[in-house]
């Protein structure tokens, strides 16, 4: 670039912004700001380098081939500004901004939420977005900042480290086991409706949990939320398989066939390498890492901590 180039570092995180996000109003709701400063730092920043940075559509903002070449320049610069920050801050006042943390409903309504409240008063120049709705989310296209995961990628520029192992087994409310039969044996299973997650939008393998049990199970309801399922059968509609940190906290529900089935999924922590570095990304990976450790009774029953 030229010296006669003229643009602030402001200017690249709103560029920033817009790349990774594609829509003027959520980059302005990330930078605290109006969709009208968003646009006119765009085009103020076009302006300077004398390039078209982004494609204009009523979809939102594409990037254009140089518009691409650009974000990794500008993620370097934004690296090394966050570095800096860090280097010349200490404890929690070095770890500031805004991050987007995707999670599964269940790890995140059930678990997570409950210790935001602490997270907070650690880090409180941290904001913190948490995203339930999963398959919506890319960390490839960089829309989440880290990422809690049942299904890792399989390939890509990510960092994997697997946070816990979690049980499962199968549930039914008292009332509707009381009225029953027990059930001793897996075939009997198939003698009672089930609740489940719609197959055509079960967006990670691990969540897949029917058929596990036995094949001919097929579910009377089906909701994409486990809270929805979790209310069905609170209210008697049938039996479902819910995580141990779950079922622990309803009273209500009761196991089935508890030393016959149990299933075990697993929780990746997922993050794109370009943001390892950054300490806001860092605090909060560390915080969920030290958070399930803390509480690992609560994934894996019986187990303690090392």
């Amino acid at each position: 670039m030229s010296a006669s180039v003229n643009f602030t570092w402001d200017d690249l995180q709103y560029f920033l912004a817009v790349a990774r996000t594609g829509q003027l109003s959520t980059a302005a709701r990330h930078l605290r700001t109006s969709h009208a400063t968003v646009s006119r730092r765009i085009d103020r920043l076009e302006f300077a380098l004398k390039v078209k940075l982004f494609e204009r559509n009523p979809r939102g903002y594409i990037l254009t081939a140089i518009g691409q070449r650009f974000v990794e320049t500008a993620e370097r610069m934004e690296l090394e500004t966050e570095r800096l920050q860090a280097d010349i801050t200490t404890g929690g006042a070095a770890h500031r901004g805004v991050v987007r943390l995707s999670a599964p409903e269940g790890f995140s309504n059930f678990f997570f939420a409950h210790h935001i409240a602490d997270f907070s008063a650690r880090h409180p120049n941290l904001s913190l977005e948490l995203v339930t709705i999963q398959q919506i989310m890319s960390l490839s296209r960089k829309e989440a900042d880290i990422a809690v995961m049942l299904d890792p990628p399989k390939a890509g520029p990510y960092q994997i480290e697997k946070i816990t192992d979690y049980r499962l087994s199968v549930y039914g409310s008292k009332s509707y086991l009381a009225g029953r039969p027990p059930i001793r044996r897996r075939e009997e299973l198939l003698d009672h409706p089930f609740i489940g997650y719609i197959e055509d939008m079960i967006f990670a393998p691990g969540l897949d949990y029917l058929g596990d049990l036995h094949p001919g199970i097929k579910p009377r309801f089906q909701s994409s939320s486990i809270f929805a399922q979790l209310t069905a059968t609170l209210n008697g509609l049938g039996l479902c398989v819910f995580p141990h940190f779950i079922a622990r906290n309803q009273p209500e529900l009761q196991i089935v066939l508890g030393g016959e089935v149990a299933l075990t999924r697993h929780y990746w922590l997922v993050q794109h390498r370009d943001f390892i570095s950054i300490p806001r990304v860092r605090a909060v990976a560390d915080y969920i890492v030290a958070t399930v450790e803390a509480n690992r009774q609560a994934f894996l029953p019986g187990r303690t901590r090392a």
